[in-house]
Order: structure tokens, then sequence, then C-alpha cells
């Protein structure tokens, strides 16, 4: 029985780390794609389309779905949707790679509310962990005196916003079934998402070629793809190891954004990632602390 149980939650990690290196894909592909298509419009595409089509394909298991299950993926869809809200207006501020570093935060913010929602047990190296995310963030995001700019800000709120997902999904989706969670929360944020859009943007008059693949990218690979791995394979694992292998998107998109981007850091920002990398890992292996350690007691060499 241990053996199958360490089998599904290998290939659920397998799953994640997936899923990380298509996010790190989206950063570049919603950069390039909100040039020509307004916030609210991009996320209430890419959330209903990819509703929609899970809806059809599994009409027959999510058509008795329990009021409780609907009711779970609505407050799962709500924070999801405001995690992709200010992550998608903080694009227009800020770079691709820096809002892919600063979006991983939300690994050492999972064990907090984990903490204070069910009670598991906090330890001093989630403490640590923070406090290097910090430092690191300070690092990579503050300019001399000009503070850290509004995509900063809203990047780190939507950091917060999927640290409460992946938390609230990682407890539904031992409970919920499965594809009524996914589609449910999927149309919720597509649902608030137009409803923003109405009130408050102008609708696309039309969407240039080069931005279909883009647009493809988003609402295929890393929308209905994605959330559905992401969905399954955390039935099988805990919220804080699921955000561990999910920062990583982090990772992927920095050097995504280097590659299609050309974006250049300084060594200010090279020492905030590293903080904040080393945050990441000591949050969940406390292998990076004792590391860091190490590195510290060896002299400094220009």
């Amino acid at each position: 029985m241990s053996k199958v149980k360490n089998k599904r939650v290998i290939i659920a990690d397998l799953g994640l780390l997936l899923v990380a290196i298509l996010w790190g894909g989206g950063f570049v592909a919603v950069k390039d794609a909100i040039v020509d298509i307004a916030p609210f419009y991009m996320i209430a595409m890419r959330f209903g389309i990819s509703g929609l089509i899970i809806s059809l394909l599994y009409y027959k298991r999510i058509k008795d779905t329990k009021l409780r299950d609907i009711r779970a993926g609505i407050l799962v869809g709500l924070f999801l949707f405001l995690g992709f809200a200010t992550q998608t207006f903080g694009a227009l501020y800020t770079t691709a790679g820096k809002q892919a570093f600063l979006t991983g935060t939300n690994v050492v913010i999972v064990p907090f509310l984990t903490w204070i929602l069910y009670k598991n047990k906090l330890d001093i190296y989630s403490a640590i962990a923070s406090m290097l995310c910090l430092v690191g963030i300070g690092f990579l995001t503050l300019k001399g005196d000009s503070g850290m700019n509004l995509g900063d800000i809203l990047t780190l709120a939507c950091a917060i916003f999927f640290a409460a997902h992946i938390t609230l999904l990682g407890y539904w989706a031992k409970q919920a079934d499965l594809m009524a969670l996914t589609v449910t929360q999927m149309l919720t944020t597509a649902f608030l998402a137009l409803f923003c859009a109405i009130l408050f943007e102008t609708p696309p008059s039309q969407i240039p070629r080069e931005t279909y693949g883009s647009m493809i990218y988003i609402i295929v690979l890393c929308t209905l793809l994605s959330f559905s791995i992401q969905t399954v394979a955390q039935k099988f694992t805990s919220a804080n190891h699921a955000s561990i292998i999910l920062c990583l998107e982090s990772v992927f998109g920095s050097i995504f954004a280097v590659i299609f981007h050309g974006d250049i850091f300084t060594p200010a920002m090279i020492i905030g990632c590293a903080l904040i990398l080393l945050g990441i890992i000591t949050a969940e292996t406390k292998l990076g602390f004792l590391a860091g350690i190490r590195i510290l007691r060896k002299p400094l060499s220009n």
C-alpha cells in the first residue's frame, strides 16, 4: 500500500514540476499578450474557455455535482481570481523576470496559512525562510529612493492570494470531486474577471495575429492543462510540498524572460534572487539555511 502511495506522490510531484515549467513560460506569454488585450478580458478569456472545454469533456461526471463541491470551487476560485488579477495588472509595470521571482515568494506564506487555518506545526525554519525572502525582495525591488514600483507591490499581493489558493485547494482536493472543483474554480474566476472587464475596460476590437500564439499557450497549457494537473496532484501531496515545487516557476520564468525578453539582472537583483531561492529551499528542506551558514563562514572574495 505504501509503495502505491509513494508512486502516486512521485507522479504528483512530476506533474507539479511540469506545471511550474509551463507557468514559467506564462510570465513571458502574458507580458506579450497584455499589450493588445486588457487584463480582465485576458483573465476572462483564459479561464472561461478552459472551464467550458473541461465542462464539455467531463459533462457526465460533473452534471450531478454536490453543492458542497460547488461552494468549495467558488471559494478557491475567488482567491485564484484575486491572484491573477493582481499578477496580470502587475505585468504592466514590472519585468517578467522580477515578477516570476516575486510570485514565488508564496512558498513561504503557505506554511503560515496552513498553521493559522489547520493548526499545522510552524517551525523556526519557516520564520527564517520568511526573513530571507523579505531581504531578498528588498534587494530585488528597491531602486534607490524610488522604492518599490506598482508592479512589484501588485505582484507581492498576488503571491499572498496564490498562497491562499494553494492552501485551500490542498484542503478541498482531498474531499471534493476533482473535476467539479477544477471547473468551478475556473468558471468563478472567469465570471469575476468578465464582470470587472465590463465595468472597467474596453473590449478588444481585434486581436493581432502575432498575439494568437501567446493566447493559445496561456489558455491551453498555462490554464486548461496546468490547473487540471495541479488540482489532481494536490490530492496526493500537502500544500507546503506543492508550493515548494510550484515556486520553481520563478526560476523558469526568469530564465525564459532572459531568453525571450532580454531581461538584464543587476548584481543587487541577482543577490535578491539568490536570497529568495535560499529562503524557498529553507522553507521546505531546511538545507538552505545550513548551506547559507557555511557560505557566510568562508571569506568573501572580490
